[in-house]
């Protein structure tokens, strides 16, 4: 980097030796080199907890420029003020559960790893761990049993993943499914599966909170009977993260949550009960707008303030919130029905050998892409034209729960993932 471009730039310090590597004029030089007596001559006493004192005048200054991750198109600089990260934290401390000890996955970069994992522990007085290391299964699986979290944040992809893996084929063995319809019997193996889950987490975990994308429903159900105690959030970068979420006591399925009580969040639908509107959001915890960026930052918000979140959902009578996908992604039929892409997503991963997939509107058609579970497919032994048709079996399978209105027309195999943000959104305009 040329020092000669960065005019406001003071001093430059090597953190490791702390020795003044660069400084901008001689002045800058001999402070640095006085700083411990000068420190000694302010602080004769020592700095303790009386000598801190914390800004009250600059709630609504910028505080950070946070982008986007670009799920829906080019990314988009955030701009949050001190207002918005008090909000979020001060409900966390309210609402979260607290404990002593996190393992913090998610990059700094990323809102809910900034606030959730970061700034409101360290603010509860939480140890936070970072990994060392690239964030493969096996070594998030030894942070968790080394450090043994109390709370964990994750996608649900990851829990899906998990449910696919480990929980349904021991839940689809004859015996055990034999024993699920005897009462009693059933509840101590859900118990079992419970606690083998947690425990593979550290075994410490109070809550799971998920987020940037809906659970799948027959996971859900499967959570739901054996008492795993998790959650679905709903947040995003100009929420500074949170818009809604519930103690895992109270979650009803399907949801995300209720509003979080620093903002204020509607359903912009004549009925917001049954009929889906955008998701609009008012708060303290709502960014002021996008960085050298009037006009999006005009088109963000309602003429009263709102803002518009591009998610649409219902909100039911106790507040709790259904999203059903993104504005941009929605598909109105020649028949004028409205389908929700994740919805049929939902229904596709669920079909045998599917890893992920994306449902696009092709001339008037609904059409599934699918990259297909390859490790699935090899431990299965499947020959060439086994494979070949999976395609039509996904389709034909999906279709079976799906209504006629959003019935697929066809399935399409990609041979690589998805392209993804860093929150692991699939990038949805990339497959139109």
């Amino acid at each position: 980097m040329d020092i000669a471009q960065m005019g406001a730039l003071k001093f430059v310090v090597d953190i490791d030796s702390w020795k003044l590597l660069w400084a901008a004029s001689p002045e800058v030089e001999a402070a640095y080199a006085e700083m411990d007596s000068l420190f000694a001559a302010k602080w004769p006493n020592g700095y303790g907890p009386d000598d801190v004192v914390f800004p009250t005048d600059n709630w609504d200054n910028l505080s950070t420029i946070n982008y986007t991750s670009g799920s829906t198109g080019d990314p988009k600089g955030v701009m949050l003020t001190y207002r918005n990260f008090c909000a979020n934290v001060d409900f966390s401390q309210r609402h979260v559960p607290a404990g002593d000890k996190m393992v913090s996955m998610l990059p700094m970069a990323h809102m809910y790893g900034l606030v959730i994992e970061f700034i409101y522990p360290l603010c509860n007085g939480t140890a936070i761990y970072w990994l060392g290391k690239a964030p493969t299964p096996a070594t998030l699986m030894k942070a968790f049993a080394d450090v043994k979290p109390y709370l964990l944040i994750t996608v649900p992809l990851v829990m899906e993943k998990i449910y696919k893996s480990k929980i349904k084929p021991t839940l689809e063995k004859p015996a055990v499914k034999f024993l699920l319809k005897v009462p009693g019997l059933n509840q101590i193996i859900y118990k079992k599966v419970k606690d083998g889950l947690v425990q593979a987490f550290g075994g410490n975990v109070q809550e799971f909170i998920m987020g940037g994308a809906a659970l799948n429903p027959e996971v859900e159900r499967i959570f739901k009977k054996i008492k795993f105690p998790y959650l679905v959030g709903y947040g995003m970068t100009e929420a500074c993260p949170l818009l809604a979420y519930e103690h895992w006591t109270k979650y009803v399925p399907g949801s995300c949550g209720k509003a979080v009580d620093c903002a204020t969040v509607r359903i912009d639908s004549e009925d917001p009960q049954h009929i889906a509107g955008e998701i609009q959001a008012k708060g303290e915890n709502i960014t002021i707008g996008y960085f050298k960026n009037p006009e999006a930052s005009a088109n963000a918000f309602t003429a009263d303030g709102y803002l518009r979140t591009g998610d649409l959902g219902i909100m039911d009578k106790a507040g709790n919130i259904f999203i059903k996908g993104r504005s941009k992604s929605m598909i109105l039929t020649a028949n004028g029905q409205n389908v929700y892409p994740e919805e049929l997503e939902a229904i596709v991963n669920n079909q045998p050998y599917v890893n992920e997939s994306v449902v696009v509107d092709r001339a008037g058609k609904i059409v599934a892409l699918v990259y297909l579970d390859k490790d699935g497919i090899k431990n299965a032994n499947l020959d060439d034209e086994t494979v070949s048709d999976l395609p039509e079996k996904i389709r034909t399978g999906a279709n079976r729960h799906l209504p006629v209105y959003s019935q697929i027309a066809k399935v399409e195999t990609v041979l690589v993932p998805f392209e993804k943000t860093p929150k692991m959104s699939i990038k949805r305009f990339l497959y139109k």
